[in-house]
């Protein structure tokens, strides 16, 4: 909730038990932000957890606004993920990367679903995302683009580029046909053992850890 109050999203209201309330007082009065005291009981009949003993809040939604390199900087570009849990773990790698801005393709789960959200733990309010057609964005607004794939240079053998773009595809049918003619070098995660695939969110926390340990 710290956080959320912190970040650019407006609170709307939060419900919250007594005791939580008096250890953020001073914030959220600064804040201005109206507040319904609450028992631990209520709070988890009204929320999408089974136990909850501290705080809901209500906040707007932000407006889908473009986002585009400025430079010095690595992007993610994210390929109809459709699981919830794979796009907020997804966000909370880029925010321990230092990642803050992520493009996603219209059919990318959608970045306010409760579970996208549960998994980021709290990175959603340091992440911007844009929702919009990868084909025209990457024809506008492109620059050096890496592409995860099962067949392409070893990460652990690859020198990255300062800035660039990360592009994950999809967890089943990898990246879109149309998406390749984009992609400047493709980048695969060797395999040692017999598993056949690996979760997006995995691959993307592998590739990063590459690309960021080369530029530390």
């Amino acid at each position: 909730m710290e956080e959320l109050i912190d970040s650019d999203f407006k609170t709307v209201s939060l419900f919250l038990t007594e005791e939580y309330f008096n250890c953020y007082k001073a914030k959220i009065e600064q804040k201005n932000i109206p507040v319904t005291l609450c028992s631990k009981e209520e709070l988890a009949s009204a929320g999408s957890f089974s136990t909850n003993n501290a705080a809901i809040a209500i906040a707007e939604m932000v407006p889908n606004i473009l986002l585009t390199p400025a430079g010095q900087e690595y992007l993610l570009l994210l390929d109809d993920i459709k699981d919830p849990g794979n796009l907020g773990t997804i966000i909370r790698i880029a925010d321990w990367y230092g990642i803050k801005k992520i493009i996603c393709s219209e059919n990318t789960a959608e970045f306010y679903n409760p579970k996208v959200i549960a998994a980021t733990m709290g990175s959603f309010t340091r992440v911007k995302t844009f929702y919009g057609n990868l084909n025209e964005y990457l024809q506008k607004h492109k620059t050096f683009l890496y592409g995860a794939k099962l067949h392409g240079d070893n990460i652990h053998k690859t020198p990255f580029n300062k800035e660039g773009m990360l592009l994950i595809g999809n967890e089943s049918n990898g990246i879109n046909p149309e998406l390749e003619k984009f992609i400047d070098q493709s980048v695969l995660i060797p395999r040692f053992g017999k598993a056949e695939s690996l979760n997006a969110g995995i691959a993307t926390a592998i590739i990063c850890d590459n690309i960021f340990r080369q530029l530390s």
